[in-house]
């Protein structure tokens, strides 16, 4: 792990020193550049991401957490994942306010998905309250 780890630092600093090279000439073909880089690094990472989802699928399942959880827990992550490139790509190109606009789209599908959880958690603390009454 820690030499594919080190193939994708040279990797994504190599992009990066491509980009800045081309940015002096051309901005598009820079970002379409970074673009591709991030799309390389994040199907790269989509590879080891089946084993990890099943070992923590199995650690949740031990402990008693629904499915239905863990789904969200890990669309939750993805669209964390998704916002936080999407934004630094948009930085990197000087559009900060579509960066703070994808922000905050991306906080706002975090609160939407996680609105289920939420709703169960307020559930179950209000018959625990009711219990001990």
């Amino acid at each position: 792990m820690v030499d594919r780890t080190l193939t994708t630092a040279v990797f994504c600093v190599c992009a990066a020193l491509l980009a800045v090279l081309l940015r002096q000439h051309c901005r598009e073909q820079s970002m379409l550049l970074s673009i591709a880089a991030c799309g390389a690094v994040l199907y790269g990472a989509l590879a080891y991401a089946a084993p990890l989802i099943e070992n923590v699928q199995e650690i949740f399942v031990s402990a008693g957490i629904s499915e239905s959880y863990i789904t969200l827990i890990f669309k939750a992550t993805a669209v964390c994942m998704i916002t936080q490139i999407t934004c630094e790509l948009c930085r990197d190109c000087g559009e900060s306010a579509i960066a703070s606009a994808a922000e905050l789209w991306g906080r706002g599908a975090v609160a939407f998905l996680t609105l289920p959880m939420i709703r169960t958690i307020i559930g179950q603390v209000c018959s625990f309250l009711q219990v001990e009454k």
